[in-house]
């Protein structure tokens, strides 16, 4: 029988989209009263609030990164989960109620509740591992890792586009206005984060409401074409034995689970996409091929050019994967008059020459990094009577926030940051006392899947990681306070995807390229190089903009912090 649709909040004899304010009002009230709550008691976070009426792999998405970010033990874990489980299924219960076709019958509560239930279920299990590296960029942020998620998330959340309308989902492929209808959600969210970012605070209720019309529209159209082959299946032919709400005028129902399947071939191809990301880098983050050359700063010859050059003596230091040691190296090519001597993750020999390592061996923890570098530091500075730069990517900005936390005093004098580390340890869990217990462990048991297709090892970053969410932010935080030292950070824009959604620091500049590479980059090194003459290093405002933007579209899709990170965000 069809229910009363005034009830359901539609005009009856009415189909147009306007006509379901039921669907609108409910949409865009929940959107806004999430923003509404985030403006006032977590305004770093706001931007995720559009999400809150999405479709439901969008949504889910939504809700696992707030359980994740606020779970402390299992137990509270596993009641959080329940209470997500219950939420999601009865709001997209009744969105899936008011979208449905004012001149249909919409599907029983209580199915429909079910059928929710299940494809919310479903859905956690297969986004958690997703949450679980979003969790890990907002511990140890960049790009790589938040660069693989993003696909990833879109070709699991593909197969499941249509999942929260028709309970025979499994047993259908998505059509392709479902498939169309969650892309162009992807797209529209991620623009509101951008608005709600660069806006003032208050602005995020409005645009969240735009966003929750957005939402309804997209239900409205997703429910329709289910609702419309109900109908057309019903007048056809009689209902067969394994009825639901999609028969055989509607998508075509496989005798085999065709969602599931196609689940199933979405997650082997990123497995297979993933080794081979590792196997066609090998010879980039593996062993050198060769023998590596143990290099001495300081020998004579050095000394004697030295005594007519005015420069400092740099250290580079290099990210994870690197190895050591040689001479025919970019930064030492583009710092030409200037001993530059390489830190070796291992430490040096008696005679200050730093030990040969290889990919594996710079997973340390940040204290023991911080030393390393201080020490190699104190060992320059005493064989050349100079005060020494510091040039460091990746990890190594890292080690160098330790150093200048640790090493108040060491001898340096300039500091360049390639693809540096920004505001780490924005999330975390806290240890084997009972809290971030679930976060914790998926994140090692993630970390030890990678890292058994990586030329890591399954150990990966494992250490790194702990460390970083132990100390990072707090060595991070003493190290931006340090003001002894000339610093400049060179951030390539693929980096902007995890950087903080507030304005840039005057002392950083911004170069297209990808994180990692730029020890090699002709534009990094030539701004390494005029920074460490005293001579003004040319930005590119358009660069710098294009890396705000960007940072306020990501945010969407990070972990929800609940104070902005400081360094560089401040007051």
């Amino acid at each position: 029988m069809i229910e009363s649709r005034v009830e359901l909040g539609a005009v009856p004899g009415a189909d147009r989209f306007l006509a379901h304010w039921g669907l609108i009002v409910v949409s865009c009230a929940v959107a806004m009263a999430e923003a509404g709550l985030l403006a006032a008691y977590a305004p770093a976070a706001r931007g995720l609030a559009p999400q809150v009426t999405a479709l439901p792999p969008l949504a889910i998405f939504h809700d696992l990164r707030w359980l994740y970010s606020t779970q402390r033990s299992w137990l509270w874990f596993t009641l959080l989960l329940a209470g997500l489980l219950l939420a999601r299924s009865a709001l997209n219960t009744a969105l899936v109620r008011l979208a449905w076709p004012a001149q249909l019958a919409p599907p029983r509560p209580l199915a429909a509740l079910r059928s929710a239930l299940a494809v919310t279920a479903f859905s956690c299990v297969l986004i958690s591992p997703l949450v679980s590296l979003t969790f890990g960029v907002a511990i140890l942020p960049f790009s790589w890792p938040f660069l693989a998620m993003l696909p990833a998330m879109l070709l699991i959340a593909l197969p499941l586009s249509h999942a929260g309308v028709a309970d025979t989902w499994w047993r259908t492929l998505p059509t392709l206005a479902a498939a169309g209808w969650l892309l162009a959600e992807f797209a529209m969210l991620t623009v509101a984060a951008a608005m709600i970012a660069i806006l003032p605070t208050a602005s995020a209720v409005p645009v969240a409401g735009l966003a929750g019309f957005v939402n309804a529209r997209a239900w409205y159209g997703l429910t329709g074409v289910a609702a419309r082959a109900v109908d057309g299946s019903a007048a056809a032919a009689p209902r067969p034995a394994w009825h639901g709400w999609l028969h055989r005028r509607g998508p075509t129902l496989w005798p085999v689970p065709a969602a599931p399947l196609a689940l199933a071939v979405v997650i082997a191809l990123l497995v297979a996409l993933t080794r081979l990301v590792f196997v066609l880098g090998g010879n980039r983050v593996g062993e050198p091929t060769g023998h590596p050359v143990a290099w001495l700063a300081g020998t004579a010859l050095e000394r004697e050019a030295l005594a007519d050059s005015w420069h400092h003596p740099v250290l580079e230091v290099a990210g994870f994967g690197s190895w050591c040691c040689g001479q025919d190296r970019a930064l030492v090519k583009a710092l030409r008059a200037t001993v530059v001597q390489q830190f070796s993750y291992r430490g040096v020999n008696r005679k200050g020459q730093p030990l040969p390592y290889g990919a594996a061996a710079a997973d340390l923890p940040l204290a023991a990094l911080g030393d390393r570098i201080a020490a190699q530091v104190w060992r320059l500075h005493d064989e050349t009577g100079k005060p020494v730069d510091v040039v460091a990517e990746s990890e190594g900005t890292l080690g160098v926030y330790a150093m200048l936390a640790r090493h108040p005093g060491v001898p340096v004098s300039s500091v360049v940051l390639l693809s540096p580390i920004v505001a780490p340890g924005q999330a975390g869990f806290r240890g084997a006392n009972g809290t971030g217990m679930v976060t914790r462990d998926e994140l090692h048991a993630l970390v030890w899947f990678v890292g058994g297709l990586s030329p890591f090892g399954t150990s990966g970053a494992e250490t790194l990681i702990n460390s970083v969410n132990s100390v990072g932010a707090r060595f991070a935080a003493v190290a931006a306070r340090t003001d002894r030292v000339r610093l400049l950070e060179v951030i390539p824009l693929a980096d902007a995807v995890t950087l903080p959604a507030c304005p840039l620091p005057p002392n950083v500049v911004v170069v297209p390229a990808f994180h990692g590479e730029l020890l090699g980059d002709p534009a990094a090194l030539r701004a390494v190089r005029g920074f460490l003459d005293y001579r003004p290093v040319k930005s590119m405002p358009v660069m710098r903009t294009t890396a705000e933007i960007m940072a306020a579209a990501a945010s969407a899709w990070r972990m929800p912090v609940h104070a902005p990170p400081s360094p560089p965000c401040r007051s």
